[in-house]
């Protein structure tokens, strides 16, 4: 072993037990070495004696840099040298004496990196000065499976590195391409195909593996070679006999199967693709899919058939004569069965899009009226197929109830793989609605049946599905009942899933009443269908928190949308409700749990909704509002009485036990408009403002507690505009309190508010602010002057408003 192979040795070495200096002394030498204008034969001389594969892939891989960089300064005799022992090289021949290193006795990436090399010497040098390079290399191919491996080798490299458009191309790459093609075509392809034919006949039982090479390159030439040479009554069968041989291996047989697939996607016109795929008569293939899911050969057969299909679709947009649109239909008829198969069964490609085939093949129907039966046959079939695709796998469970990391991330993805999905189911319902509307209650009878282990996720999937299909039907559907929704929607009120103490069914069940609520506004038999899913178990009671806060926010959409056709039902709901709304004020609001817009108080907005209803007779609406606001405003007294005598820990309790109640009140306040309040119903109002009056207290007894003074200025803000001007005589006290602190955030909070009071009452503030003006004034001046109200605060606080 020399310098240069202890360099060499040093230099690769992963160990980390060379020093480090040592190690970049040795990097720095072969680096000198490769810049010497003697590189090649010393590169040369290595390859022949040296077995060492890293001083032999060092060799190769600065050849290869040597060739790509100095190629044009390189003289005519070291271009030969270097062309005619690369070549030796890759054809199996000794260099030298007998006793000689051959690369092509070594390791895979050796072997590689030597048709790298090679195909650089075709970049330059074919067809202008090497022209004869693939037709000498050819003879060689007889020397066996070792000459044909290379030789494959070569021809994926010319791939990768140059033909495929897979990869960017620069200008001149893109050109050299084309060259390197025409001078093939014309010289030596026909003979490579024939090499190619003899060697997978010959080798096909005794070496599977070297047959599969050649299928690979194979393959990867198909797309710009001409097709006839694959396609004809010698090929063709060979491949067919390949892959029906089930005495071969499935890699040699899905390496036969690819390559019919080339075939289908070789680029033509329309009217003679269709011939090509009437010829394969790929019927003999659908047999094969429904063996082992899991296989290498049922992977690409699948490939196969939804390429095929993807081709058979596409001539039919293509095509003009009505004859040869029907023969395109009728491929695409007999392969889509097996194609819908293989969507729900087996690993699908990656570069085949199932909803973008889908979606385009559902597109072609928009314009046949009314659609044939197989048509509709396959339309079932399509729902089949989104059912399953949009159906969570059971192994994820009881993480997305927990809601754990793993669901949460679960949750996520399955959210935005769904959306395509149900653009493609929403499509259908508008082509097909009466299939798409028996097929949901189908599935929802089914789930329901279904055993326990599955009913789950078929449960969820069956309401997902009905809920994702409510967005393409119109208002004027959904009032009437529309097909067959007058029995869907009834049926879903009415079923019982034993599946409903799973978060996932629970939430998309509520989600799906509130999306055709539409329907029982006409159809108000079903309220009380409809109030119990909300307030039993299934909704408001729910025994998992994420689902019962999620039903309040829901249930008081609910109560927007029927409004007065809940009058006669009011007296019911709060009873039901009168648990869920105790232990709202008892909530831990610092918990992670309550975070989010659905945090619970909706259920406040509901009632308020309910009680703050005209239709309500005032003595009932006063009896209801004094049953929620007394209690509430009792408990924020005694808070504020007891506030400086508690320890630390039952202050910060405190605290949160307050903070609950403002946004209880806040959020039930918003069922009252103005017109009621101070114009029909004053002694409504009169309770607000009691109501008010005991919330300023906050102010004084926590005048430095940033969520109090939160919510107890978003309280001021609502009643601002519930009692209109009967809200002046609390304003000094408000605006007092408000301006006592005058750190920027706070500051920025009270100028929001005033803003609101100008913009409201407009002159008819005068008064009240020529009162507050000179402080406000002084305490912005003050602020200012101390750079601490900024744009950015200003930008800040409207961002977290």
């Amino acid at each position: 072993m020399d310098d240069l192979e202890r360099a060499i040795l040093i230099s690769f070495d992963e160990s980390g037990t060379i020093d480090s200096v040592l190690k970049s002394q040795a990097i720095a030498y072969c680096q000198q070495i490769k810049e010497s204008t003697s590189i090649c034969s010393i590169c040369m001389e290595r390859l022949c004696i040296s077995k060492i594969v890293q001083v032999q892939f060092w060799c190769l891989q600065s050849l290869h840099e040597v060739l790509r960089v100095r190629y044009s300064s390189m003289g005519p005799e070291e271009k030969s040298f270097v062309r005619k022992t690369v070549f030796s090289m890759a054809c199996y021949e000794a260099m030298g004496d007998k006793s000689s290193v051959r690369v092509l006795e070594g390791p895979a990436f050796i072997k590689n990196k030597l048709a790298q090399v090679l195909v650089t010497l075709i970049y330059f040098e074919y067809p202008l000065i090497w022209v004869s390079v693939f037709t000498d290399y050819l003879p060689h191919l007889s020397k066996g499976a070792t000459v044909v491996d290379m030789f494959c080798r070569v021809l994926n490299a010319l791939d990768d590195e140059l033909i495929s458009l897979e990869y960017p191309r620069s200008a001149d790459e893109t050109a050299v391409a084309a060259r390197v093609k025409d001078a093939m075509r014309q010289q030596c392809v026909s003979q490579i195909v024939r090499a190619w034919y003899d060697i997978i006949s010959m080798y096909r039982n005794s070496d599977p593996e070297v047959c599969t090479s050649v299928l690979d390159s194979m393959r990867r030439y198909i797309t710009w070679i001409d097709i006839g040479l694959i396609v004809n009554d010698a090929f063709i069968p060979l491949l067919f006999e390949l892959i029906f041989s089930d005495g071969l291996p499935d890699q040699l047989r899905g390496a036969a199967v690819s390559c019919v697939l080339a075939v289908v996607s070789k680029r033509m016109d329309a009217k003679p693709k269709i011939r090509l795929l009437q010829s394969l008569q790929i019927s003999r293939v659908f047999g094969l899919i429904a063996e082992d899911s899991d296989s290498e050969l049922v992977e690409k057969v699948a490939a196969l058939l939804t390429g095929y299909a993807t081709e058979a679709l596409d001539c039919s947009k293509s095509l003009n004569s009505q004859e040869d649109i029907a023969v395109s239909m009728e491929l695409l008829d007999e392969v889509l069965p097996s194609v819908f198969y293989v969507m729900q069964n087996c690993e699908i490609d990656t570069t085949f899009s199932i909803v973008q085939f889908l979606s385009s093949y559902v597109a072609t129907m928009r314009s046949l009226s009314p659609l044939r039966e197989k048509q509709l046959r396959h339309v079932g079939q399509i729902l089949e197929v989104i059912r399953a695709l949009i159906r969570y796998d059971p192994s994820y469970r009881d993480n997305l109830d927990a809601l754990d990391k793993i669901g949460r991330e679960e949750e996520d993805r399955m959210v935005e793989f769904r959306k395509d999905l149900f653009v493609l189911l929403r499509s259908i319902g508008r082509v097909a609605p009466n299939v798409t509307q028996v097929f949901i209650r189908n599935s929802l009878a089914s789930a329901v049946a279904s055993s326990t282990d599955r009913n789950v996720e078929e449960v969820e999937a069956a309401l997902s599905l009905f809920y994702a299909y409510g967005e393409s039907i119109s208002d004027e559907a959904l009032r009437s009942g529309s097909g067959i929704l007058r029995e869907l929607v009834p049926m879903l009120l009415s079923t019982r899933f034993p599946c409903h103490s799973i978060r996932l069914v629970a939430l998309v069940y509520l989600d799906t009443i509130v999306r055709y609520m539409k329907f029982v506004q006409e159809h108000t038999e079903y309220i009380p269908m409809v109030l119990a899913a909300f307030l039993d178990e299934r909704g408001v009671h729910h025994p998992n928190v994420n689902v019962s806060r999620r039903a309040s926010y829901l249930f008081m959409r609910a109560v927007k949308m029927l409004k007065a056709k809940l009058v006669p039902f009011v007296e019911t709901i709060l009873q039901s409700l009168q648990d869920t709304v105790a232990q709202f004020t008892t909530m831990d609001c610092t918990s992670k749990e309550l975070s989010g817009s659905e945090d619970g108080s909706h259920i406040f907005e509901a009632i308020g909704l309910l009680i703050g209803m005209e239709e309500v007779p005032l003595e009932k609406q006063a009896d209801f509002l004094s049953a929620l606001l007394t209690p509430l405003c009792q408990l924020v007294e005694a808070s504020l009485l007891n506030a400086k005598v508690r320890n630390p820990e039952d202050s910060c309790a405190k605290i949160a036990s307050i903070q609950q109640i403002i946004m209880a009140i806040n959020s039930l306040s918003k069922g009252f408009s103005e017109h009621i309040v101070i114009g029909s119903r004053p002694a409504i109002g009169l309770m607000f403002k009691q109501t008010l009056d005991i919330l300023l207290q906050i102010l004084v007894v926590y005048p430095k507690v940033e969520p109090l003074r939160c919510k107890v200025t978003s309280f001021i803000h609502r009643m601002v505009d519930t009692l209109g001007t009967s809200v002046f005589p609390y304003l000094p006290k408000a605006l007092e309190q408000l301006l006592a602190e005058s750190e920027p955030k706070k500051m920025v909070a009270f100028l929001v508010l005033l803003n609101q009071l100008i913009c409201k009452f407009n002159t008819g503030l005068h008064d009240i602010l020529e009162q507050v003006y000179p402080s406000i004034a002084s305490r912005i001046f003050n602020i200012l002057s101390a750079g601490g109200l900024s744009f950015w605060t200003w930008e800040q606080y409207r961002g977290n408003s």
